[in-house]
């Protein structure tokens, strides 16, 4: 098994297991031996054993002596229903069922990227929102980086912000949300996020980046959320009708050699 930068063995393996036990793949209900595991990713039976220690911590398994590791009863993931929610009511969602952490409210000049999107002139400053939500249980889940027109979200502050999720704010301010555009991929946690989002540097984190337009098709938001692969999912629904249109999204592949831009 190669060992991706900064991302232990043990842990490499863990997360193997951890999504197959979630999917159910083991229908007996035991995982394979020591020996089996460590012929399948090639490594020592020491490194089976730390991976194994960390899904008992978890309660994903338990180790039964001289019998081997079995799947918990509960640690597959039951099938999810379809998703019903618009983005509002998506938006509504996390933020009822997330702790927010507020790192840093700022006026200052985006990245050009940002300010290309956004549509903003040669050094015009936007607000910029930087903040971590949790899961009930106080793990982080979600690093948000968000950036907002002055014009649109000067009541955006921090104080705001501690008590009402953004969306709301720009609503109140009578912001309607029109179009959405979404782009999902996958990156690792590098050493300022790894530490914001108490995961290990090198870990697998999904990143969304959305740009939300007013109804008069201008950009008022542009968010860019960061999510710890194993604590987070998105899920979707696509209708029908739209199947054959851009709304069932689009596979963008990068040209050979271009290398990752995150």
């Amino acid at each position: 098994m190669n060992s991706a930068r900064g991302t232990a063995l043990h842990r490499q393996i863990f997360l193997v297991l951890r999504d197959e036990i979630s999917r159910g793949l083991f229908a007996g209900g035991a995982l394979p031996n020591e020996e089996q595991l460590c012929e399948r990713f090639g490594v020592s039976r020491i490194t089976v054993r730390r991976a194994l220690g960390d899904l008992a911590a978890l309660g994903l398994v338990e180790r039964r002596h001289g019998r081997g590791t079995f799947v918990r009863g509960d640690a597959v993931t039951p099938w999810r229903p379809s998703p019903s929610l618009s983005v509002i009511d998506s938006l509504r969602k996390t933020a009822t069922e997330t702790v927010v952490r507020v790192l840093d409210v700022v006026q200052t000049v985006p990245p050009a990227d940002v300010a290309r999107l956004l549509e903003l002139a040669p050094a015009e400053k936007a607000v910029h929102a930087l903040r971590v939500r949790s899961n009930r249980d106080g793990r982080p889940a979600m690093l948000t980086d968000a950036w907002v027109p002055v014009h649109v979200g000067k009541r955006a502050t921090e104080a705001a912000l501690k008590k009402r999720a953004l969306y709301e704010i720009l609503m109140d301010q009578g912001v309607k949300f029109g179009r959405v555009v979404q782009e999902f991929s996958a990156t690792v946690a590098d050493p300022q996020r790894a530490g914001l989002l108490q995961t290990e540097v090198g870990s697998p984190l999904l990143k969304l980046v959305r740009l939300m337009h007013d109804l008069d098709d201008r950009p008022v938001l542009h968010l860019t959320a960061h999510m710890v692969a194993e604590r987070a999912s998105i899920l979707m629904e696509i209708p029908a009708a739209t199947v054959n249109t851009l709304t069932a999204g689009r596979i963008v592949l990068d040209a050979p050699g271009s290398g990752n831009p995150d």
